[in-house]
């Protein structure tokens, strides 16, 4: 039988308390099948974070919209004093099947899971279709305070937390590895993840200081047939990286489309209206700001660089040769060998 705790301590009102019970049915609706056997034990939590602008971000800002997000922390059968955790962040379209299954996958590794929220406590269900509903940035903000969360947890080892993220997600794992956004935003107990694993993200944006990351190893998975997040901005900023002395790798993938690890897509699907800034080279300049860089123009989604109709689709040898490489990181990162 599962165990399930929730937090309620930092909630305080009527309508958070609500929030995360009705959090609670969504997550728990998506991970009680009975297919899970490698699930030892599940934990629900609230986590007290706040809704910041980009600008507002960037410029470290402090004085965003509370807000409550939730998170269910998996375990795998193994026994350990502590587990390593990987944190899982979503995408623009919530927690979605796939986000699972990788929680799953990590749980046959002997390693915990923890799918972070940060939709459903903030009234969204999803942003494809409008992005601008939710800053790019915000949830990097949730992702350092569900690792001051784990880094306390008794059960938790707080060397061994690594982050795992997905489109909007693998942007908000890719640059949570910032030395500027851990002084801005970052763990408020000095704590830092072990690891860091972006799937297809964006790496069109140009922030100030986007090369001077933590010294913990990145690495990407990115489909090179991507119409969603493109990839050869990725090459780029891995290349950028690598020059500037930090271990990260690109693993390109033949033949591979936005979501390739989504085993249930059956066929390729066309997102019609789903926004995408495949066209667009955004850059910051002074006081937080996004610009086109192209125009010069501060950026909003209803940039002409802006397109509809991304296409997403699954691929099995992407996703076989992808769940090998991730077992030998995460297997390596977490000396679980």
């Amino acid at each position: 039988m599962c165990n399930y705790k929730i937090g309620f301590k930092h909630s305080n009102s009527i309508f958070l308390y609500f929030v995360s019970v009705l959090t609670v049915i969504i997550l728990s609706s998506a991970i009680s099948r009975p297919a899970q056997a490698d699930v030892g034990r599940i934990e629900l939590y609230t986590i007290p974070s706040m809704t910041l602008t980009d600008q507002e971000f960037l410029l470290g800002k402090k004085n965003g919209s509370p807000v409550t997000i939730s998170g269910v922390l998996r375990y795998p059968r193994t026994k350990m004093k502590k587990f390593p955790v990987v944190i899982l962040i979503h995408g623009s379209g919530g927690v979605s099947g796939y986000v699972d299954d990788w929680a799953q996958e990590l749980n046959k590794m002997g390693v915990a899971a923890f799918i972070l929220d940060s939709f459903t406590g903030r009234g969204l269900y999803k942003v494809n279709n409008d992005q601008s509903q939710l800053g790019r940035l915000a949830m990097i903000v949730d992702a350092y305070r569900a690792l001051d969360l784990l880094a306390q947890h008794k059960r938790i080892d707080p060397k061994r937390i690594a982050i795992m993220g997905f489109s909007r997600g693998g942007q908000v794992t890719l640059y949570s590895s910032m030395k500027r956004f851990h002084r801005l935003h970052g763990s408020n107990l000095g704590h830092e993840f072990a690891g860091y694993i972006a799937f297809y993200p964006a790496c069109n944006t140009q922030y100030k200081d986007d090369i001077d990351i933590v010294d913990k190893p990145v690495r990407i998975f990115h489909g090179n047939e991507d119409n969603y997040n493109p990839i050869t901005p990725c090459r780029i900023y891995t290349e950028k990286l690598k020059k500037n002395g930090k271990d990260v790798q690109l693993h390109e993938l033949s033949n591979a489309h936005h979501v390739f690890d989504y085993k249930k897509l059956v066929k390729p699907y066309v997102l019609a209206k789903a926004q995408t800034t495949r066209a667009c080279n955004l850059k910051e300049v002074n006081d937080g700001i996004i610009i086109n860089a192209k125009s010069g123009e501060r950026f909003t989604y209803n940039d002409s660089c802006v397109e509809l109709g991304p296409t997403i689709a699954f691929n099995l040898p992407a996703y076989n040769k992808t769940k090998q490489e991730l077992n030998d990181f995460v297997s390596s990162l977490f000396n679980l060998r």
